[in-house]
């Protein structure tokens, strides 16, 4: 009696907690409830479509240590599911301590369901997602991919990734000996899944889908492999395509062979712009009033700048000439020149040189990031005029668009605050929210910076960059709208050095009734050992998203 004794008080008071720790290591058995990945929208006009979807999938797992009919088990799945497991089922069926290894992923309902019904002891199935783009491979570098860790990559899916996860829920539940969860018994967890958010971007299917159509066509037309278009809303800031050109299928993102085309130059490669600034030179020259589109200056076709002399791609355009004339032809003596006047009007000087930096820098954005919510985004540089570097050369190149880096974002959202009466919306790709009903939630404002220019000075570049456009390509746009830009060409640099034989071709311009500027479009085209032009190139690009964008907002001619 005294050894039952002692054996039973060994047992039930001493051992209690170990062997109930064995029996819930048995019984109970923890589950990931998957939280469901958000999907995303493009706009139809007003109603949110989808543009990424999910499709349910499923993991096959094993309990190794209920599994009592291997053979059987290996026979069936292999029959039903062969290109879906994983190499290794023997070992990891023979794992006896373990109690969840994987078998399978991504198996479709059909194959799930056939499995489930040969009724095989200690295999379970796990719902989960994959991303599924009805629209293909439209607007693909904005949207990014998601890998088979389940994580964003690139794009949207990267830079909200966390919003569009959710947080995945949690049963822990006593199992029957097939594995099969019981209703019973107080040690029960079941904590639901939240589901990720489903974002809405201010990406319009149809100004996408006819952008990347319009930019493969120019394209064509230039031989040239690369190219990107971006257009924006200057009145909110929203981006309503971004097109780039080489693409990729996002649901084909593993066969890509060059991970460059993953990224979004439009915000990710900074470059130097070239004369789509001058834009920008004239108007803080407009606000400093050191200039108006009447002044003159004497071109003769070059200018020297310490020990350069920058000359004129047009020439013979000399004389007295207005600041109008100089921004028609696009000659770089009348902005160094500009330039010259911000300070003693005589050279380039520190104050002439501090205040370009201001304008640039903190009024319009160029060198440092916009807040896109699109992964990848770059600052690029601009030297500050405190650098050694940052001396009379460097901003006098700067005037018309060399010696700087900036993004096309950049470009187009300071270009927006140009015509927009003078007000900087950051640019912005997320229009909202869109709820299990299909309803769009829109996203708040963000405040915008109010007088980066003066109301006058964005009314008079306004107009004048509508008078550069109209003096030699008024033809090509719908008559009675208002309509400007300005062409670009710009070297590049090989080797630290600018070289004669590539050159990156853009076009700057806006689009507007009789009220107020409704678009605004830039185009960027480029290759190895091409040389490009803005007027030839990209101007042709930015014409034909112009006219068809006119049709499309349903925007009202003049009289």
């Amino acid at each position: 009696m005294v050894i039952f004794a002692t054996r039973l008080f060994y047992l039930q008071i001493i051992k209690h907690n170990d062997y109930v720790a064995q029996a819930a290591a048995e019984q109970i058995k923890p589950l990931t409830i998957p939280a469901k990945r958000g999907l995303i929208y493009a706009m139809d006009g007003t109603s949110p479509v989808p543009l990424v979807i999910n499709q349910t999938v499923y993991t096959m797992f094993a309990d190794p240590s209920t599994v009592n009919e291997e053979s059987k088990v290996l026979s069936t799945i292999r029959q039903v599911a062969g290109g879906n497991l994983r190499p290794n089922l023997e070992d990891l069926l023979s794992r006896r301590e373990s109690r969840y290894q994987i078998l399978g992923t991504q198996l479709t309902r059909q194959q799930a369901e056939l499995i489930k019904k040969q009724n095989l002891t200690g295999i379970g199935f796990q719902e989960e997602s994959q991303r599924v783009y009805p629209e293909g491979s439209l607007a693909s570098q904005t949207l990014g991919f998601v890998n088979t860790e389940g994580k964003g990559q690139y794009g949207i899916e990267q830079s909200l990734n966390d919003r569009m996860t959710g947080h995945d829920g949690l049963l822990k539940s006593v199992t029957d000996v097939s594995g099969v969860p019981l209703t019973i018994g107080n040690q029960n967890i079941n904590k639901p899944a939240q589901n990720g958010d489903n974002i809405a971007l201010t990406i319009d299917r149809n100004i996408q889908a006819y952008t990347e159509k319009a930019l493969a066509a120019g394209l064509q037309h230039s031989h040239a492999p690369n190219g990107s278009v971006v257009v924006m809303d200057p009145q909110s800031g929203k981006v309503l395509a971004m097109a780039n050109l080489p693409t990729y299928d996002p649901s084909q993102y593993n066969k890509v062979t060059d991970a460059s085309a993953f990224d979004n130059p439009i915000v990710s490669t900074p470059y130097e712009p070239g004369s789509d600034i001058k834009t920008f030179t004239m108007a803080t020259g407009l606000d400093k009033g050191v200039v108006t589109p009447d002044s003159t200056y004497n071109n003769t076709d070059s200018i020297k700048i310490g020990d350069r002399t920058i000359t004129n791609a047009t020439k013979g355009q000399t004389g007295n000439i207005t600041f109008q004339h100089a921004l028609n032809y696009s000659l770089n003596t009348g902005f160094v020149t500009v330039e010259e006047r911000l300070g003693d009007g005589t050279d380039i000087n520190d104050q002439s040189r501090n205040t370009m930096y201001d304008y640039f820098h903190n009024h319009f954005g160029f060198a440092q990031n916009t807040g896109i919510e699109v992964a990848g985004e770059a600052p690029g540089i601009i030297i500050p005029p405190t650098s050694a570097d940052g001396n009379a050369v460097r901003y006098s190149n700067m005037a018309f668009g060399q010696g700087l880096d900036i993004t096309m974002i950049q470009v187009a959202s300071g270009f927006s605050a140009l015509v927009n009466g003078g007000t900087y919306y950051q640019p912005t790709v997320v229009g909202g929210t869109v709820d299990d009903s299909g309803n769009l939630n829109p996203a708040p404002l963000k405040a915008p910076r109010r007088g980066v220019i003066t109301a006058a000075t964005s009314a008079t570049i306004h107009d004048m960059i509508h008078t550069a456009r109209q003096a030699f390509y008024a033809k090509q746009d719908k008559a009675g709208y208002d309509i400007g830009g300005k062409t670009g060409t710009s070297q590049t640099l090989v080797n630290g050095q600018y070289v004669d034989n590539q050159t990156v071709a853009t076009y700057l311009g806006y689009g507007g009734d009789v009220t107020s500027a409704k678009y605004v479009i830039m185009v960027q085209v480029s290759g190895p050992g091409l040389n490009l032009q803005g007027n030839l190139d990209a101007l042709p690009i930015f014409t034909n998203v112009s006219n068809w964008l006119i049709d499309y907002l349903k925007l009202q001619p003049k009289g």
